[in-house]
């Protein structure tokens, strides 16, 4: 059994039901608050033990559920390789948060509970949370099971030191400690993790994105260090802007191979979609406008956009978007019938935007058919759905199904049903604005 090395150090009670969970929240959402403030602090505490010792039940339970769903598949024939198949997405459905992660924190409980007793113990008294958790299992994975059982037992077996402990400390001391007991490994390590390398890009507060470099930490370091060299240069020259501000506009002058403006910022060559109203285009509305793989922006910000587009005489593609008269979500688009599959392939990623797995969000990478094409299903844009690639490939697994339908309102609706039988609703977000909505394409 995977709980066994957990489940041998501690006694057996009564078996705990979702509803008695329940009780526990409903209770902690009306209870009246202690009106003394030492005791606010202990009950803040409290809580924050309680928090980590359910994501260690959490954990515990994630285990538990993948070793029963690999023993039904092998009962039912299926290869090892298929086994397990399925499960980390039912878990991140189950913790609303994305497939990647729910993968993320079925091998965590997976490792914790059968290689690592002492930090599940921690865990599971609420000492440590499920982050410093997740940390000590990643500087570990690269160990045998027996060094790793080392590293456990010398950071974790004095519960109270660790809980202590910071999580960078925890980081820092099972990195030396494994680097000392099987340097070889931590080096394929390292060499593994170079092919990983990645650049992504994520929203970030007030209309701005985080462009974030996962580099070789030679090949890291060198870039930054030539963007502060620039920086600092053009700082002693009498340039005005703050250094980050100086790396930041070099960095994508580079990149981009950008003009600049009279204020030296780089020109960024026009290559976006936007998703917008035409009062919103023509100034009579502030509605915010979609901006492709990255969300909502302000109008005044989208107007500029345009303008800028405009002006360094860029082509514009101009396309109408329908939407429904009670609820406003897109329901079509101006269309050509010769180009139609690519047409409507482009309506699903405006109307969608992201995954539209709940709480998925990754960028769409397939046009899926909610009921498959090769069960009769027809390719329309209410049998349709944008989906990134992994998803696409969990909704096909046995015991896995969709429904497309349309709420009272209008609003574009995929019920999706897993193996055991629960249901999770996903809606297409609503479109901006009001009036004839616009999708506005330039290129340089």
């Amino acid at each position: 059994m995977v709980v066994s090395s957990v489940l041998t150090m501690q006694s057996t009670p009564a078996i705990l039901t979702a509803d008695e969970v329940r009780g526990w929240r409903l209770r902690a959402a009306d209870a009246p608050v202690v009106s003394d403030d030492a005791a606010r602090i202990d009950e803040i505490h409290e809580i924050e033990v309680l928090k980590a010792a359910l994501e260690a039940r959490q954990a515990r339970l994630a285990a538990a559920f993948d070793e029963s769903q690999r023993s039904v598949a092998a009962e039912r024939g299926a290869p090892a390789s298929q086994q397990g198949k399925g499960v980390a997405e039912q878990v991140a459905l189950a913790r609303r948060v994305s497939p990647h992660r729910g993968r993320i924190l079925l091998g965590l409980a997976k490792a914790v509970l059968a290689e690592m007793p002492w930090t599940a113990r921690a865990w599971t008294e609420g000492r440590i949370t499920e982050r410093r958790a997740l940390v000590l299992a990643r500087e570990t994975a690269c160990l045998t099971r027996d060094d790793r059982s080392r590293v456990d037992a010398e950071l974790a077996l004095d519960a109270a030191q660790l809980e202590a402990m910071s999580d960078r400390r925890v980081e820092a001391e099972a990195r030396a400690m494994a680097a000392r007991l099987d340097a070889a490994s931590v080096a394929e390590r390292r060499r593994r993790a170079e092919a990983d390398r990645f650049v992504s890009i994520r929203p970030a507060p007030d209309t701005m994105v985080y462009l974030t470099a996962l580099l070789p930490v030679a090949q890291g370091v060198a870039a930054y260090a030539a963007l502060s060299r620039t920086a600092d240069a053009t700082a002693a020259a009498g340039d005005p802007r703050g250094r980050g501000q100086l790396m930041a506009d070099t960095l994508v002058r580079r990149l981009t191979g950008a003009a600049t403006d009279a204020e030296d910022r780089p020109i960024v060559p026009v290559a976006i979609n936007l998703v917008m109203s035409d009062q919103t285009l023509l100034g009579s509305s502030d509605d915010p406008v979609e901006l492709e793989d990255h969300g909502s922006i302000p109008a005044d910000l989208a107007r500029e956009l345009v303008a800028d587009a405009l002006d360094a005489r860029s082509k514009v593609w101009l396309r109408r978007l329908y939407a429904h008269p009670l609820s406003g979500r897109l329901v079509a688009m101006d269309s050509d019938r010769r180009l139609f599959p690519r047409q409507l392939g482009q309506f699903l990623r405006l109307r969608d935007r992201f995954c539209r797995s709940p709480w998925c969000n990754a960028r769409i990478r397939h046009r899926d058919h909610v009921h498959p094409a090769a069960d009769g299903g027809e390719t329309s844009a209410s049998n349709g759905q944008g989906l990134c690639e992994a998803c696409n490939q969990t909704k096909t697994l046995p015991g896995w199904s969709a429904l497309a339908c349309d709420d009272s309102g209008g609003t574009h609706t995929v019920v999706l049903t897993t193996p055991t039988g629960h249901r999770y609703r996903s809606k297409a977000p609503p479109a901006p604005g009001s009036g004839i909505r616009l999708d506005l394409r330039f290129a340089s």
